[in-house]
């Protein structure tokens, strides 16, 4: 046996052949695998309920200016880096908050919050003189010891009842700040709705209410092990408040999808009058490879954020990830052990819609014809296509990103009505401080140089006033806040922080001190910069990837190139029509949204790295299918057309499924999961209709032969991957697990030389005849 004869066995049918094996196995040895998932979900769920988890939503990006500024702020003054909060206290209209009862009533409320736990210093607002225009207003601000992960709960429900002697005044108070994150969001009766939905959906695609149990019973299952998983993960890693909600959804959403793709071609073997062993075992071949190839690149995209170098993408990333990784393993091991139970029973009754649709014969359905009509006329589909998604597209180029805060919270909580009453009488900046760390040169007193550099920073456009300064304990450093006139989402502060670090330098000279700028809004600032600079490597990284997969699985040119430009074309739009609801306010009322404004920082690069997952999900069964058809018929148009009846109702199922699942998470109050719900809910529709179901069949259509031509060179050195199950069916060449003559040691009947090459190869022969 030569090393060339494995090499080439090893290259043509691993994917296949093992995924056959192996679900042949699950299916012999179910109740191993049930009993063995079900203690993996034991261990897990016991887990949580022991350790329980630790949430932190802090944004730190290492190395930044602003980082390691406020590292040396936390070293040498802990109170100015810890977090903060605001109280806003306002008297009743035709009253000033001056008046003396008001007045006493503030005081008292402002020494009882000194005394609330973790309490740093609270700046009174009268020695300040953060009082309104219009008198009524006094602005308090609220120092802690500590960060915002790391403060206890009894903190801010103690600020709050330290309002109490002003309420009984009269005195309206609100409490609100950066110490306040954003909502957290966990399932509710909307994510159960999204559950209920895609039931139906089950329900009407199989024809079978058991049928439709099945993938839910198995993605559920899936979804508990990953998502509580990310959850015992935050004991022991910075796991954001939005990472394990997006690994619920997009686990949930993979999960069912990948159950779907395989339950279908099993009920499709078996009406075809295959055993439930070898119809399992067709199935994993198939729509298992399928799953596979999916759930790999959703996986590499997803942890490909660990190259934007920020730890809580990252560890967001690797969560969805995670998850994805545990979806395709209960899709390849958990589904065909329930399968292995059901047997017979998920065969589809003789006179049944889904049985008369496999008869020969049988009447066209909605996607054959679909098909057809796309092959007609593919570049007039092209061309609509392609200008339709362009013009979705076109807001995307005013895309303005930034970092949630209090803005985005919900109108009746208490962090955004103060937020909202400090913008009117304040003034925006008030919102968004940015905090200026002075380390004086040695010779030079911190006073000095923190009233050098005040000076020198109240010069610059855009600043409205700049705090005293507090002093550090290592006898040299100094720290001041500088409130900008705009907003912490405007541009003009994003200015203003440039310009304070350009001039940095000359400011190190003339006022003998090293000046950096830090706090929250710097900090939010830096990661957006980071974030837009990281996008287009990011997604050249995911195209090109793309390219990179697609050509080994189909052994095609053009398929690949196709893929990605859909791809780019569904990113596009799903991007344009977020900016166009969330930042330019179009029926932003429909999703409720509570304000409009920038886009969260880091969503194009997470729609970036999950549609394209879900993009290769609906292509790879699309395509797969098409491909099949092909080899059988070397027919380009035909094939398109059969591949549209075999695989348009599953993409369709799967789509419409998968929006269910994004759109229940819409309802959310957490403003950054609700717009990445909403740009993937859009994205997988535009996707799975626009691009794999009309596009993707009128390009093959119209390209014909050429579609699946491959170098020669290339065809060489490239693996076979076979992820449409040709091979297993050949003569002679791995036989059908039933009789397994080669196990039994007889020979293979003999194939000829043509014959060996037209199934290896039978692109290059077509092309011939």
């Amino acid at each position: 046996m030569s090393k060339n004869w494995v090499m080439r066995r090893v290259k043509e049918y691993l994917v296949a052949v093992l995924l056959q094996r192996l679900a042949m196995l699950v299916f012999r040895r179910r109740r191993v695998f049930l009993a063995g998932w079900l203690l993996i979900m034991f261990v897990v769920i016991g887990g949580y309920v022991v350790v329980g988890s630790s949430i932190n939503s802090e944004f730190t990006i290492p190395g930044s200016s602003s980082q390691n500024a406020l590292n040396e702020l936390q070293r040498s003054l802990p109170r100015a880096a810890g977090t903060s909060a605001q109280i806003v206290f306002e008297s009743p209209a035709g009253t000033r908050i001056t008046e003396a009862r008001y007045q006493t009533a503030v005081e008292a409320s402002v020494s009882q919050a000194k005394k609330a736990p973790q309490v740093a210093a609270v700046i009174d607002p009268f020695t300040s003189k953060a009082i309104s225009s219009d008198g009524r207003a006094a602005l308090a601000e609220v120092q802690y010891t500590v960060t915002r992960t790391d403060l206890d709960s009894r903190s801010l429900p103690a600020l709050v009842n330290a309002t109490g002697p002003a309420e009984q005044a009269g005195v309206t108070a609100h409490v609100g700040g950066s110490a306040y994150g954003s909502v957290s969001s966990k399932p509710g009766p909307s994510t159960v709705l999204g559950i209920v939905i895609a039931f139906a959906i089950l329900a009407v695609t199989f024809g079978s209410l058991f049928a439709a149990g099945l993938p839910l019973l198995s993605a559920l299952s899936g979804v508990v092990v990953g998502s509580i998983g990310v959850y015992l993960v935050s004991n022991v890693a910075t796991v954001s408040s939005t990472a394990p909600s997006l690994a619920l959804m997009i686990g949930l959403a993979v999960g069912i999808d990948y159950s779907v793709f395989i339950l279908s071609r099993y009920r499709s073997e078996l009406g075809a009058g295959k055993s439930p062993q070898e119809a399992i075992g067709v199935a994993a071949a198939t729509g298992g490879s399928a799953v596979v190839f999916a759930g790999t690149t959703v996986v590499i995209a997803l942890a490909g954020l660990t190259v934007v170098g920020i730890p809580f993408l990252t560890v967001m990333g690797l969560s969805a990830a995670a998850t994805v990784a545990v979806a395709v393993l209960v899709a390849l091991t958990l589904l065909p052990a329930i399968i292995g139970f059901a047997g017979h029973r998920l065969t589809p009754l003789p006179n049944s819609r889904a049985a008369r649709r496999e008869r020969p014969g049988a009447g066209a359905v909605v996607g054959e014809r679909w098909a057809r009509f796309v092959t007609m006329h593919p570049l007039r589909t092209i061309a609509i296509v392609v200008t339709g998604l362009l013009v979705l597209a076109a807001p995307a180029l005013s895309l303005h990103l930034a970092l949630a805060d209090n803005n985005s919270a919900p109108p009746d909580s208490n962090q955004r009505q103060t937020y909202d009453l400090v913008s009117a009488e304040f003034g925006p900046g008030f919102n968004g401080p940015l905090t200026l760390l002075i380390e004086a040169h040695p010779g030079t007193t911190p006073t000095a140089a923190a009233t050098a550099v005040a000076t020198t920073v109240k010069t610059l456009p855009d600043v409205a006033t700049i705090t005293p300064a507090q002093f550090g304990t290592d006898g040299r450093t100094a720290v001041v806040s500088v409130i900008p006139r705009s907003g912490p989402h405007d541009s003009a502060t994003t200015h203003l922080v440039t310009t304070i670090r350009a001039q940095a330098p000359a400011m190190a000279h003339t006022d003998a001190a090293d000046v950096s700028v830090t706090g929250p809004t710097s900090v939010a600032i830096d990661v957006s910069d980071r974030l837009a600079s990281s996008l287009l490597p990011f997604a050249a990284l995911v195209v090109g990837l793309s390219l990179l997969l697609l050509l080994i699985a189909f052994r095609s040119i053009v398929v690949p190139i196709k893929a990605a430009a859909g791809f780019l074309l569904s990113i596009g739009a799903s991007l344009g029509a977020v900016v166009a609801v969330f930042q330019w306010g179009w029926a932003h009322n429909l999703v409720g949204a509570s304000a409009t404004g920038p886009v969260i920082s880091f969503l194009p690069i997470i729609l970036i790295a999950i549609l394209f997952g879900l993009a290769m999900d609906y292509e790879v069964f699309m395509v797969s299918r098409i491909r099949e058809a092909y080899v059988e018929t070397q027919d380009p148009t035909r094939a398109v057309i059969r591949g549209g009846r075999k695989a348009s109702r599953i993409v369709t199922a799967a789509a419409l499924i998968m929006f269910s699942v994004f759109a229940s998470f819409i309802n959310t109050p957490d403003a950054t999961l609700k717009t990445i719900a909403f740009g993937l809910g859009v994205g997988v529709l535009i996707d799975a209709f626009l691009i794999r179901m009309t596009l993707v069949p009128a390009v093959l259509a119209l390209l014909g032969h050429n579609s699946w031509r491959l170098p020669h060179l290339l065809d060489r050195l490239l693996p076979n991957l076979d992820i449409e199950g040709a091979n297993l069916r050949q003569p002679g060449r791995h036989p059908t697990p039933t009789a397994q003559p080669e196990l039994a040691g007889v020979a293979s009947p003999a194939v000829s030389r043509p014959d060996r090459l037209r199934r290896r190869h039978p692109h290059r022969l077509s092309v011939r005849r």
